[in-house]
């Protein structure tokens, strides 16, 4: 078959099979494409950031010379004393930008650019400045007010007064004072959530949606609070006018993997109607949501995609979530860092605890996990069969756990790497300090558990992702007695990231939920 297109006045003679074996010449090739570029995905993503950030970005002026600033602590040091020793420059790596490092990784140069690719933060936000802004939101309520008020109100404005008139403590039989950043304050807050805080939990939704919690996995976590939530009689209540909080026991998990996720078009759209219809009926059957502006809901979600979900029919709510971003949407003093948990036996917890004492860990850092995004695998670059100290690996092999398995490299290793995935959460910031060693997060912009109350500079080391070049030296700087002094309080504040059958006070559960309240509380 053929047929005539006019071409300057002339007709033009297609033949239909040969225009078909074309068209299909051109589709093969795209395809080929695509699946050549696939194992590079994350590395384009960062070129393309630093290849187009803006002149004199200084936010992207990523130079691989790291700088280690150290937790400073009274308690410990003298004004003279600090945690850090000179590095010499000489030992050191050459300077080299991200763009450099990873364009050194892939094998072409020419496919630096790609825009259809999640891209890395181009904003960095320090510990030290998360406190300061965490601190700011606290001070300066930013919710919105009640259209009415409410007995609960004024419960909670009381609260609120004594929290912060709270009597000076330096000690507890079972608070260790160093790892806080006001033992006095937490204690009180939390007394005060013990004795007051009324939750409602709304019964509606099906299941496996709503009210089925998953109890093994890495997103145990929102599973394991939302049936430790609804089990419990201390706080809630069944009359929702007596509720200082509300609950929206959805789990991110089971919708994540359901039949609702469309794997041809990776469309997230049925999450987000499933949330959004479920929200409304809320809001049609009950008076509170629109009392508050949902200022006083919250719900636990787990999974990487749960920001995306939720966003932003519920960005009013206290949003607990696993990857809490503080440059994706994250807002410190409102929202709550959930803790990942991998859980591996929902019928023992506890299997495995604890580790071997300062002087029997031998191994100066440990890693092991999937590629899982762009960071990792430039930590591997730098690090994995470089040198005897850093046991730094991908997926551990048959020939590496033969000598020594995941678990036993966790317990005998000073330095416990958690290296952001997909996401900035990882479960290993946890698993740490399951097992005693002192965490070393490398993950820009994560924002950690419980952050309201611990102070996470005192047990744990944040090291910037452009510094893994310098990541041995960093760890070497840190002074034997101040290593000692962190795994000290590793164990110490190993209490507070602890899931139980039945909860325990200070546990994950009851931390969890204090967090909650707390924030609850300053925006009032």
């Amino acid at each position: 078959m053929e047929f005539s297109l006019p071409y300057h006045g002339k007709p033009w003679r297609v033949e239909t099979r040969k225009l078909l074996f074309f068209i299909g010449i051109i589709t093969c090739a795209a395809f080929s494409v695509q699946i050549f570029l696939t194992p590079y995905e994350n590395v384009f993503r960062t070129l393309f950031l630093v290849n187009n950030a803006p002149a004199g970005d200084s936010s992207l002026d990523i130079s691989m010379m790291g700088i280690f600033t150290p937790f400073y602590d009274s308690s410990m040091a003298t004004p003279s004393e600090n945690c850090t020793e000179t590095i010499d420059p000489a030992k050191k790596m050459p300077q080299k930008s991200i763009k450099t490092m990873l364009a050194e990784m892939i094998p072409s140069s020419n496919l630096m650019k790609r825009t259809w690719m999640k891209m890395p933060p181009n904003r960095i936000t320090s510990i030290s400045a998360m406190s300061r802004l965490m601190l700011k939101n606290l001070a300066s309520s930013h919710s919105m007010g009640p259209k009415w008020s409410s007995e609960q109100d004024r419960e909670i404005l009381a609260v609120k007064s004594e929290i912060e008139n709270a009597p000076v403590m330096t000690d507890d039989i079972d608070l260790y004072a160093p790892i806080y950043r006001n033992l006095s304050t937490f204690r009180r807050s939390y007394e005060l959530m013990e004795e007051t805080l009324k939750v409602y939990i709304y019964k509606e939704g099906e299941k496996p949606f709503f009210h089925y919690p998953i109890l093994e996995g890495v997103y145990a976590s929102e599973g394991w609070f939302m049936k430790q939530m609804e089990e419990n009689k201390k706080f809630v209540v069944q009359d929702p006018t007596k509720a200082h909080l509300f609950y929206l026991p959805f789990s991110s998990e089971s919708i994540r993997y359901s039949s609702l996720y469309d794997r041809k078009t990776r469309s997230k759209a049925n999450f987000i109607k499933l949330l959004s219809d479920y929200l409304d009926t809320i809001k049609a059957k009950y008076p509170f949501w629109n009392r508050t502006g949902g200022t006083d809901h919250f719900f636990t979600a787990c999974h990487d995609w749960a920001p995306i979900m939720t966003r932003p029919f519920m960005n009013q709510c206290i949003r607990a979530f696993c990857n809490s971003d503080v440059n994706d949407d994250f807002v410190l003093g409102k929202d709550v860092p959930l803790a990942e948990t991998l859980v591996l036996s929902k019928s023992d917890l506890l299997k495995d605890i604890g580790g071997k004492p300062p002087s029997e860990r031998q191994t100066l850092a440990f890693f092991a996990g999937n590629i899982h995004g762009y960071l990792r695998p430039i930590l591997l670059k730098f690090w994995e069969n470089k040198d005897p100290d850093m046991q730094i690996y991908g997926k551990m092999n048959s020939t590496v756990t033969a000598k020594m398995n995941y678990i036993q490299r966790m317990k005998s290793s000073k330095y416990c790497i958690s290296a952001k995935g997909y996401e900035v959460a990882s479960p290993r910031v946890v698993e740490a300090i399951f097992f005693e060693c002192v965490p070393v997060i490398i993950s820009d912009n994560y924002v950690p558990p419980f952050f309201e109350v611990l102070d996470w500079e005192s047990f744990a080391v944040f090291v910037a992702e452009k510094d893994i070049p310098n990541l041995k030296e960093i760890l070497l700087s840190i002074p034997e007695e101040k290593y000692i002094e962190m795994h000290k309080r590793v164990k110490k504040v190993q209490q507070h990231f602890l899931w139980h059958n039945e909860p325990v006070k200070y546990d994950i559960f009851h931390m969890t939920l204090h967090s909650i309240w707390y924030n609850r509380v300053f925006q009032v």
